[in-house]
């Protein structure tokens, strides 16, 4: 991925003008004469994502105009609207000569980086890179955040693209224990009779697998300072289990860890700005898989917090390794607590691929979070956690259920299922989200999607400092 220039760093660079319906004749009226004249010779009329070189007398390229289309100003861009630009524009330097605020330079340059990130790791011949080209830090914007977010989604989108013979639980722990220790913290691994004691839903699930389940249990400690934990899915290949998914559902199961992916992410890039929080990140790391030690349809588990579990079905495994997990992490009533997954299908067709589900007891706090998503091109959608469902999870012999008979209403009655977990917290957000790009975009390629990151981010840094 691509770094941004420092200006007292760069050499001779080329104007890019960022053009609007709004600005469209004031931008025309600022170019040189005979600049201006090419520009309405081509019938460039501000169109959106239509790139424009203007030449020099040399036959170098002496500009370039990016359309923005209908936006009334550059200050209203996305940061997806930078993001095909360092694959059309020609090799060179660029600098942005259009005025934008502070916050629309840090999305622009956000967005460049975005269009460069690439996966080539499994690959014998390397694809074709982008272009050689580099764009100039713009005149406030937050370079540092920038380069840091880019480099956070870069790692969930590495994890969540890694094909699943190459990324299991140990993989995933060896990942997070590496974040670790780049930043200073203590991590824990859970395994084996330790996690069966601990962590029994967890060691359950993870038991058809010849690939040893996990509880990677990351701390990074300040303390005085707000607490906050994250807590990740981290089911790195599902089958479904005994309830075995057919072959056309299980062909995207690696990124079922994309909930893990997306919490080492975000505290990467809560750690590497050096917010001022104490952060803790859970993670149960499994393969739910068939074998002679995998769990049933109808056997009955005791939880971490001491519920009891029916396994209505082994397919709904994701919701049981979040609950031990989370029943740890509310156990030290954290002031905020997170946890993201790739829950469900129901909230799949309710919302789509890039609208992930939020949900909270705290209503204020999910739709400061959507609002904050819908600034940072990061979107989430509340939905209720609807106490009138809550007896669809009712068990004849124990406390509850892993699913429910009715087939309505599949993502809130998983969110339902979590917050039997998560009773002393009253600031939770459960994100349930799809991880996964499911068609080609500059800056979003087809594939892994590192989804919440920035809207999460940004609601901590509002929240905790």
């Amino acid at each position: 991925m691509q770094t941004l220039l420092r200006a007292d760093t760069a050499g001779s660079s080329i104007a890019l003008w960022l053009a609007t319906d709004g600005n469209y004749v004031a931008l025309l009226q600022g170019l040189p004469p005979v600049q201006a004249a090419w520009v309405q010779a081509q019938g460039y009329a501000a169109e959106r994502h239509r790139l424009l070189l203007l030449p020099a007398g040399d036959g170098s390229i002496a500009g370039a105009l990016w359309g923005l289309g209908a936006l009334g100003a550059p200050d209203e861009l996305a940061l997806w609207d930078a993001a095909p630009l360092p694959e059309r524009l020609p090799a060179g330097q660029y600098r942005i000569a259009t005025a934008l605020s502070a916050p629309a330079a840090t999305q622009f340059s956000l967005g460049w980086l975005l269009g460069s990130y690439r996966l080539s790791r499994y690959r014998g011949t390397a694809p074709k890179p982008p272009t050689a080209n580099a764009l100039i830090t713009p005149a406030g914007a937050d370079g540092a955040y920038a380069q840091a977010a880019a480099q956070a989604m870069g790692l969930a989108r590495d994890l969540i693209n890694a094909p699943a013979n190459q990324l299991g639980p140990e993989e995933l722990a060896a990942a997070a224990t590496t974040l670790g220790e780049r930043y200073a913290g203590e991590t824990l691994v859970h395994s084996g009779e330790s996690l069966a004691r601990a962590y029994p839903l967890i060691a359950a699930v993870g038991a058809g697998s010849a690939r040893a389940p996990r509880l990677i249990d990351c701390r990074w400690r300040r303390p005085g300072a707000p607490r906050v934990t994250l807590v990740g899915k981290g089911v790195c290949f599902d089958s479904g289990g005994l309830d075995l998914k057919p072959p056309a559902s299980m062909l995207l199961m690696k990124k079922d860890m994309g909930g893990a992916a997306c919490a080492l992410a975000l505290a990467q890039l809560l750690l590497e700005l050096c917010a001022p929080i104490e952060l803790r990140v859970l993670i149960p790391a499994v393969e739910n898989s068939i074998g002679g030690g995998a769990y049933r349809p109808g056997d009955v588990w005791r939880s971490r917090k001491g519920l009891t579990v029916e396994i209505g079905n082994t397919d709904a495994e994701g919701r049981l390794v979040l609950a031990d997990a989370l029943a740890d992490a509310d156990d030290e009533k954290p002031d905020l607590l997170i946890d993201l997954a790739t829950l469900t299908g129901a909230a799949r067709t309710a919302l789509g691929p890039d609208l992930p589900a939020v949900f909270s007891p705290n209503d204020a706090l999910a739709l400061q979070l959507a609002e904050l998503g819908r600034v940072h091109s990061d979107p989430v959608w509340p939905l209720p956690l609807w106490q009138g469902y809550d007896d669809e999870l009712s068990s004849r012999i124990a406390d509850l259920n892993n699913v429910s008979a009715s087939p309505f209403a599949g993502a809130v009655i998983a969110a339902l299922f979590l917050k039997r977990f998560v009773t002393a917290t009253p600031n939770w957000l459960h994100l349930d989200l799809y991880a996964w790009n499911s068609k080609d975009r500059p800056g979003r390629p087809l594939g892994a999607e590192a989804q919440c990151v920035r809207a999460l981010y940004q609601l901590i840094r509002r929240r905790c400092g």
